[in-house]
């Protein structure tokens, strides 16, 4: 077994996950999305893991912080999406941060320079109608448009199973959890990509602040990510 080593992991223990054929189609159908390979092998494993796990509950799934789609296809492929009967709501401004939604302590630190810069880099899609046209070949797939939190009352499911959060900085993700706690079915499951990951402890403390009002705590991953898990009573 080679040593894994990307995406800011360095590990020798046992990842087999990555030969496995179901990973190896879902990842590929992620890449697809996102026209190269992000080298987030690890990161995807999680978030498929969530996703697998979340769709033996009740409800619908939310992304919020979408890009190109790269862990929404991947899971969607996964799952066998139009064979289930749920919704997926993928909300992204398709527009790179907006700044009024950027805490001052946030742009002290430099997140709307490094927004900046992974916008030069052609990082971010300004295309939502290329993110429509790689979603056609699931139904029921809602994408919303715009800025959270002022997008987050379209999203009208009832019960939601998986809530997958990415908005690169802190104000959005904690309106985002706040506002779809109450819908979150038992045991529904709360993926933060930028949890514990380099750079981005604001976010981590945004979200330690709604986990304390929550009283639930958030498994910081290895991934730089976040996992919560609604308890079931």
């Amino acid at each position: 077994m080679s040593v894994y080593h990307q995406d800011g992991l360095h590990s020798i223990h046992n990842h087999e996950f990555m030969e496995d054929p179901d990973f190896v189609r879902a990842y590929a159908r992620g890449v697809k999305a996102a026209g190269c390979d992000y080298n987030w092998h690890w990161r995807v494993h999680v978030g498929l893991w969530a996703a697998t796990t979340a769709a033996k509950l009740p409800g619908d799934f939310v992304e919020c912080g979408v890009n190109r789609g790269f862990l929404s296809s991947a899971i969607m492929t996964l799952l066998d999406w139009n064979a289930l009967d749920r919704r997926f709501y993928l909300l992204d401004t398709f527009s790179g941060l907006d700044e009024r939604y950027v805490s001052e302590a946030e742009k002290a630190a430099g997140v709307l320079e490094r927004n900046k810069a992974e916008i030069d880099r052609g990082f971010y899609t300004f295309e939502p109608e290329e993110v429509r046209k790689n979603f056609s070949e699931w139904k029921n797939t809602e994408i919303i448009v715009g800025s959270i939190p002022d997008t987050l009352p379209q999203i009208d499911a009832k019960r939601i199973a998986f809530l997958h959060i990415d908005l690169n900085c802190s104000p959005p993700e904690v309106a985002a959890a706040e506002a779809l706690w109450d819908r979150l079915t038992p045991g529904g499951l709360i993926l933060l990509d930028d949890y514990a990951y380099s750079g981005y402890r604001s976010q981590k403390l945004g979200m330690d602040g709604f986990a304390k009002r929550r009283d639930v705590p958030i498994l910081s991953l290895p991934t730089g990510q976040g996992l919560m898990i609604k308890p079931a009573i």
